[in-house]
């Protein structure tokens, strides 16, 4: 195996239930600055910190959980993964202007290069994935 291929560059943080979004969100963002596309791709971090701030906020209410946020930069993609302590997975529903809720997972498929959600034995994991923009778009 090619020793590049396993490096990568990581962060983890619990955000207990009484901690609000904006906390993860605030530590999200002072450890994106550390990657050099930062500066260069406004508009991803912006994703990144949206996408950190519904995932967190569905542990919260939804699972009745803390959250247990980890971030790895792996040199071509971002995974930001949140764990949770309920089984049940997220799924997207059709937005209603009858309720406040419910358009979180539709924004982080929109605002994201991908994301899936995986049982664990205690749990679940939400991983969604970003790829900076480059200058020169690799060919499909």
């Amino acid at each position: 195996m090619d020793e590049a291929s396993l490096r990568a560059v990581g962060w983890a943080r619990s955000i207990p239930m009484h901690t609000s979004p904006k906390a993860a969100r605030d530590w999200a963002c002072r450890h994106l600055r550390s990657l050099a596309w930062a500066d260069t791709a406004p508009e991803t971090v912006d994703a990144v910190l949206l996408t950190v701030s519904e995932l967190v906020t569905n542990a919260h209410v939804h699972a009745h959980s803390h959250a247990q946020l980890l971030m790895t930069w792996d040199g071509r993609c971002l995974h930001v993964a949140v764990h949770d302590n309920s089984t049940t997975l997220p799924t997207q529903r059709a937005a209603s202007s009858d309720r406040i809720g419910g358009r979180g997972m539709l924004l982080v498929d929109a605002l994201t290069d991908g994301w899936e959600a995986r049982p664990c034995p205690h749990g679940k994991t939400v991983t969604a994935c970003f790829r900076p923009p480059t200058e020169d778009p690799e060919p499909c």
